[in-house]
């Protein structure tokens, strides 16, 4: 049960904290450092697969927090922000060095920090719907 209730719950979280730092905070960033050429237009929007991509990086944060025997807040937030950051800036490092989307090492950086800060909300909530174990 916690991984179905960490997938969903961090789903959740991951889709109202992403529109929160790139949908609102960093949306002028945006703008500046990364190609808006190759963007969908809001309207035109694939909402099914945001929902399924927020819900799948869900689960594997939650089966890493499970791994990693998170029990505590502490233990969530701290996880998920290094989850986040390496998870960026691993994927932000290739398409820097590959494509054209990304176009400063400076939005590299920004991002990693911005994942880390979603993932460690999002480590957060995970943990919090596990709610106490029972001792038996």
């Amino acid at each position: 049960m916690k991984i179905l209730r960490g997938t969903v719950f961090g789903g959740i979280a991951f889709f109202f904290l992403g529109f929160l730092v790139w949908g609102l905070l960093l949306m002028d960033f945006s703008m500046t450092n990364y190609n808006q050429d190759l963007y969908r237009p809001n309207d035109e929007m694939i909402w099914w697969a945001m929902i399924v991509s927020n819900l799948l990086l869900a689960l594997l944060l939650t089966i890493g927090l499970k791994w990693a025997g998170a029990k505590s807040i502490v233990d969530g937030i701290k996880t998920g922000a290094l989850f986040g950051f390496i998870y960026a800036l691993s994927i932000d490092l290739g398409m820097y060095s590959m494509t054209n989307v990304i176009l400063t090492l400076t939005a590299v950086v920004v991002d990693a920090f911005a994942y880390a800060a979603v993932t460690a909300g999002a480590g957060l909530i995970i943990v919090l719907t596990w709610g106490k174990e029972k001792v038996s």
